[in-house]
């Protein structure tokens, strides 16, 4: 099977895949799972096995895809998520495998990734006041141990290590200077996510967003940053702290949209393909897999869909329909 290069309906590339593992989750954080809502999670046997996955992986790096970044619900709570790390390490056109945690076991499990193959690292640290944390994530857990799993990660060389942090207006947005002095004192990048309409459950309200010139605006008046960009393809805006190697990111997907040169197709943790994060249905690759189909019959349905392609959700925002979207847990951020 040869390899080839997709371009959508908008001339935007297939480079990048987000795979969840699993639906499920450790913590109920308010901008993902909140606490008290009814949500039915997927039964084992409808979760794809680490070898579907992989196979699928290997489909997709035909068609361009060079960078996988792991996601859940929570990934680490998938029982020897290294088994996955080290199928996906064996597929040499992959050129990088990266995973989203929010980092609560990721201290005792860092090192079995890493020599699995895992390259990078995001832990989500939307708090460093324990008490407020802990209302964040929706569980009474230790940020210590959060915490732990960071420096842990940097020691076993799962660099660069990025903090994540969504920021949500009259919640955590007072503690964004202690987040950028919290990566210069580990040296860690931090990105800044302003708060998304994703799924149906959190709440959304733009009244709770931050926006990206605000939170530029307040790091500026006390470190002198210098503007890198926004790398084709990724999401982040980057900054470089002058004097240091820290960067800080700042995801802007409400008030500066990335539409444009997204170039990521999200597997959910069932077997169903997302072109955009805010899609509302996904195409099922599960029963291909599991049908007895050959890998020409998935590469051609893959083709079809991003050839298809031609969201962009952000952009629109304002003038979409109010249509019930996935939810984050279940394709992954």
């Amino acid at each position: 099977m040869g390899s080839w290069t997709l371009s959508d309906k908008l001339g935007r590339p297939l480079k990048d895949l987000r795979v969840s593992v699993t639906d499920r989750c450790n913590f109920r954080c308010v901008f993902c799972m909140p606490p008290g809502k009814k949500i039915n999670f997927l039964a084992r046997k409808d979760l794809l096995s680490y070898e579907e996955i992989a196979r699928l992986v290997r489909i997709l790096t035909n068609l361009g895809v060079r960078k996988v970044r792991i996601t859940g619900g929570e990934p680490l709570v998938r029982s020897h998520l290294e088994n996955l790390i080290s199928l996906l390490s064996d597929i040499e056109q992959l050129k990088d495998i990266a995973l989203t945690t929010n980092g609560y076991t990721l201290a005792k499990k860092a090192e079995t990734l890493k020599k699995a193959g895992l390259k990078r690292v995001t832990v989500s640290l939307p708090s460093l006041k324990e008490e407020r944390f802990s209302k964040i994530v929706g569980r009474e857990v230790s940020l210590k141990e959060v915490i732990e799993g960071i420096e842990e990660s940097k020691r076993v060389g799962l660099d660069p290590v990025k903090v994540n942090a969504v920021v949500i207006r009259g919640l955590n947005d007072d503690e964004i200077m202690d987040l950028v002095e919290f990566g210069l004192e580990k040296g860690v990048s931090v990105r800044f996510i302003e708060f998304m309409d994703v799924g149906t459950l959190n709440g959304w309200s733009l009244e709770k967003v931050v926006t990206a010139d605000e939170m530029v605006e307040k790091i500026s008046k006390v470190y002198d940053l210098e503007d890198l960009g926004r790398n084709k393809g990724e999401t982040a805006y980057r900054f470089r702290i002058k004097g240091s190697a820290i960067e800080i990111g700042i995801i802007a997907s409400v008030s500066k949209p990335f539409c444009g040169s997204c170039s990521r197709l999200r597997l959910s943790a069932d077997g169903k393909l997302y072109t955009c994060l805010f899609a509302s249905e996904g195409v099922n690759v599960k029963d291909l897999l599991r049908g007895g189909s050959d890998d020409e019959a998935i590469r051609d349905l893959i083709v079809k869909i991003w050839e298809e392609r031609e969201d962009r959700y952000s952009e629109l925002r304002f003038q979409m329909r109010k249509e019930r979207k996935v939810e984050m847990f279940r394709v992954g951020g």
